[in-house]
C-alpha cells in the first residue's frame, strides 16, 4: 500500500503528478517497464490462500500470479503462518498486492467478508466438493477470489461452506490432488485467458493503474521517505 497519508485523498491528477515525480528517479527501462507491465495487471480474478505453511509451495504462487498479471493476492493464516521462499519466489512479491488476514480467531471469515465487500465471488477449488469445471466456471457473473489450501488437508470446512461456487480440476491418476502451486498455475492460466477474451473490463482502472505503479516505483527506490518529504513539503 502506498504509506504517506495524504495519498489516499489525492485526486486521479495528482496521483499521476506524484507517481510521475517519484518515477524521474528511476531508469527508463525500469520505468517502461512498469508502463507495459501494468497494463496486462487484473483485479478480475484474485487468489486466496488458506493456511498454506510451505514456503516453497506458497512462493511458486506467487511467481505464477506475478507472471499471469493477478496483482492481489490474499493470505489467510489460521494455524500457520505463511513464509517465503526466496529462491522461488524470485522476488514476485515485490510486485503484487499482498493482503494477510491473522488478526481474528476466524481468518478465514475475515477475509471472506471483505473480498465480498469488494464484489468478488468466493469460488473454492477442491477435489472433493461438487463443483464445475473450470471450463464451465462462468466469467460474465463478477470478479472471481479463487480460494486454494493446504495439499495434505484441503480447505477448512467454513471455507467450503461458505464459498458461493466450487471448482475442480480433473484428475486421472491414483494421487487424490495437484501439488497447490500446480493447481493454482492451472486455474490462472485457464481462465486468465478466458477473461482476456471475453470480459471487457479485465483491466485495471486508471486509479488502480497509477496505484500500482507508485507502489512498484516506491518498492525500488531506496529510502523513498525523502522523495516523499520532498515532494508533499513542495505542496504546502
Amino acid at each position: 500500500m502506498i504509506e504517506h497519508v495524504d495519498y489516499e485523498d489525492m485526486s486521479l491528477a495528482e496521483k499521476t503528478r506524484y507517481y510521475e515525480f517519484l518515477s524521474q528517479f528511476v531508469s527508463e527501462n525500469k520505468k517502461s517497464l512498469f508502463e507495459s507491465v501494468s497494463l496486462n495487471r487484473t483485479r478480475y480474478l484474485t487468489v486466496v490462500m488458506e493456511n498454506i505453511f510451505q514456503s516453497q509451495n506458497a512462493s511458486a504462487v506467487l511467481r505464477s500470479c506475478d507472471l499471469f498479471g493477478v496483482q492481489d493476492i490474499h493470505i489467510i493464516e489460521n494455524n500457520n503462518k505463511y513464509t517465503l521462499n526466496k529462491d522461488v519466489a524470485l522476488g514476485s512479491s515485490k510486485w503484487l498486492s499482498m493482503n494477510k488476514y491473522n488478526s481474528h480467531e476466524n481468518n478465514t471469515k475475515q477475509a471472506y467478508d471483505h473480498l465480498r465487500k469488494n464484489g468478488y465471488r468466493i469460488v473454492a477449488t477442491s477435489p472433493h466438493a461438487k463443483g464445475c469445471l473450470l471450463d464451465d466456471l462462468p466469467l460474465n457473473d463478477g470478479k472471481i477470489a479463487l480460494v486454494f489450501g493446504t495439499e495434505l488437508e484441503g480447505l477448512s470446512d467454513y471455507a467450503i461452506e461458505n464459498a458461493d461456487e466450487y471448482v475442480t480440476i480433473p484428475m486421472y491418476g491414483f494421487t487424490e490432488s495437484f501439488n497447490i502451486s500446480v493447481s493454482a498455475a492451472i486455474s490462472m492460466h485457464h481462465l486468465i485467458e478466458k477473461i482476456h477474451r471475453t470480459i471487457p473490463n479485465w483491466r485495471l482502472s486508471d486509479i488502480e493503474l497509477v496505484d500500482v505503479k507508485t507502489q512498484w516505483v516506491k518498492r525500488v527506490l531506496k529510502k523513498h521517505e525523502l522523495y516523499d518529504e520532498k515532494y508533499f513539503l513542495s505542496k504546502k
